[in-house]
C-alpha cells in the first residue's frame, strides 16, 4: 500500500474551503480541517460570526469523516495585522487588511503550525489561484530559508514556485496574495485552481452542503461587520477633527471628525452642501482634507507611484529588471480592476517606481500595488508616494503659460 500525503486545508466556514477540503479527500489525501480564529467577536457584541463560520466548518468536516482542529490567531492577528492598519490609518494611507491577513496570518502562522505542528506534508486554501507546481511537486518540496540580503540569491532558489491566476479570472484571487512568500507557496495546494465560482457551488450541492451554500458571499472586513467604518475606527483612534478644504480655492467647506475615517476617492459627507464633494487628498500634519466637486475630477486622476521594497513572489526581482532597470508589464491596485500597462523601474533600496499607460482615479497610499506579465502575479508593493494630479500639472501648465505672456509683455519694448 502506497504512503498517503497529509494535507492540513484551512476551513472558513465558507463554500469554497468546504470544496477544497472535498476535492482534497476524492484526491485520496488523508485531509485535516482547520478553522481560524483571527479576531475576538466577544468585544464586538456578536457582529463577527466567527462561532457560526466555525459550527460550518465543523459541519463539513463531520459530514466528510476528516478531523477538525480549531486554532486562536487573536493575539498575532491583533499585534501584527490590527496594530500595523492603525498604524497606517495615523500616517493618513488606506491599508489593505486581506492581503496583510494572509501574510501574516494565513501563510505564516498558520503555515507553520500545518507543516510543524500537525506535521503536514502541504497546506491548502479555498483560494481561486493556481501555481506552476503539480501536487507531487509540492510533496517534494524542502524548507528554504528567508533571504538574509536586500534580494534572494537566484542560484539558492533555482526553480521558484510562481503564482497564476485561477482559471475563474473574475473570482481570481492572486491580487490577494501578492505578498505571500515562496517558501509558503511552495508548499501550498490551491483545490480550486481549475475552476469556476458557478462549479464549484454546483460540487457544493451536490455534496449536501446546503448550510454553506446558503450563505452571503462574505464581503468587506469581517471585524467591522455591518458597521459604519468611520464609528468603528473611532473606538480606536481618538477623533482628530479638521477641515474639509476645497482643493479648487481653498474655502473651508465643513469639519470631519479625522483624515483617518477618510479615504481617497470617496464621498465626503459634508454638512449643508447640497452637491457631492470627494476627498481629493489629505495633510495630516494640519489635518485638512481636499474635496473636489466631482467624482471624476482631475485632481483625482494619476500615473505614477512608488511602492516600499517590492516583494518579488518568484524572482526577486525578475532579470529583465535586472539587465535594464526597467520592465513592461501591467498593474492593478484595487482587487477585479482591468489591469493597466505599465513601466516599472527599480530602485536601489529595492523600491519601484511604476508609471502608468493611463490615468487612474483614486491611487491611494497604503494600498499594494499589484504587477502581473501575462496570467503570472509578479508581487506587489505598498504604494507610499503617488505623483501629481492632473489637476496639479494642468495649474502648473497654466501658471507657466501665464508666466510666459508676462514676460512677453514687460519685455515688450516702449514705443
Amino acid at each position: 500500500m502506497g504512503f498517503i500525503r497529509h494535507v492540513v486545508c484551512a476551513m472558513s466556514g465558507g463554500v469554497d474551503s468546504s470544496v477544497a477540503a472535498l476535492l482534497l479527500k476524492r484526491r485520496g489525501y488523508s485531509v485535516t480541517g482547520v478553522f481560524m480564529k483571527n479576531w475576538d467577536s466577544m468585544e464586538e457584541s456578536g457582529v463577527c460570526t466567527s462561532e457560526k463560520d466555525c459550527e460550518d466548518a465543523h459541519r463539513v468536516c463531520q459530514s466528510l469523516d476528516i478531523p477538525f482542529h480549531q486554532v486562536s490567531y487573536v493575539k498575532e492577528y491583533w499585534h501584527e495585522v490590527f496594530s500595523y492598519l492603525l498604524k497606517e490609518y495615523e500616517k493618513g494611507r488606506t491599508p489593505n487588511p486581506d492581503i496583510l491577513c494572509n501574510k501574516h496570518i494565513k501563510f505564516n502562522h498558520f503555515h507553520k503550525y500545518a507543516i510543524n505542528t500537525l506535521g503536514a506534508d502541504a497546506m491548502a486554501t479555498g483560494h481561486y489561484a493556481r501555481t506552476s507546481q503539480e501536487d507531487e511537486d509540492v510533496f517534494q518540496q524542502t524548507h528554504t530559508a528567508p533571504p538574509t540580503t536586500l534580494f534572494r540569491d537566484r542560484f539558492e532558489c533555482r526553480n521558484p514556485v510562481r503564482l497564476y491566476k485561477g482559471a475563474d479570472l473574475f473570482k481570481d484571487q492572486t491580487f490577494f496574495l501578492s505578498q505571500i512568500s515562496q517558501d509558503a507557496l511552495r508548499k501550498t495546494l490551491f483545490p480550486l485552481a481549475g475552476l469556476t465560482k458557478d462549479f464549484v457551488k454546483k460540487i457544493a450541492a451536490e455534496a449536501g452542503f446546503h448550510h454553506v451554500l446558503r450563505k452571503k458571499e462574505s464581503m468587506g472586513i469581517c471585524f467591522i461587520g455591518e458597521r459604519n467604518f468611520e464609528n468603528f475606527i473611532l473606538e480606536y483612534l481618538e477623533s482628530k477633527p479638521g477641515n474639509f478644504v476645497s482643493i479648487e480655492d481653498g474655502t473651508v467647506m465643513g469639519e470631519h471628525k479625522g483624515w483617518f475615517t477618510l479615504t481617497l476617492g470617496q464621498r465626503a459627507r459634508i454638512g449643508g452642501q447640497k452637491n457631492a464633494w470627494f476627498v481629493v487628498d489629505k495633510d495630516i500634519t494640519t489635518g485638512d482634507v481636499f474635496v473636489a466637486p466631482s467624482t471624476n475630477h482631475s485632481s483625482l486622476f494619476r500615473d505614477t507611484m512608488r511602492t516600499d521594497r517590492f516583494h518579488w513572489i518568484a524572482d526577486d526581482p525578475p532579470p529583465e529588471l535586472v539587465r535594464t532597470q526597467m520592465m513592461e508589464c501591467h498593474f492593478r491596485f484595487i482587487h477585479q480592476m482591468t489591469l493597466i500597462p505599465c513601466t516599472v523601474t527599480l530602485n536601489m533600496d529595492g523600491s519601484v517606481w511604476i508609471s502608468l499607460s493611463q490615468l487612474v482615479r483614486a491611487l491611494t497610499p497604503g494600498q499594494y500595488a499589484v504587477l502581473y506579465k501575462g496570467d503570472e502575479c509578479l508581487g506587489s508593493g505598498k504604494i507610499i508616494q503617488v505623483g501629481p494630479s492632473e489637476y496639479t500639472l494642468q495649474q502648473g501648465r497654466e501658471h507657466l503659460i501665464a508666466a510666459a505672456r508676462q514676460k512677453e509683455k514687460t519685455s515688450e519694448p516702449v514705443s
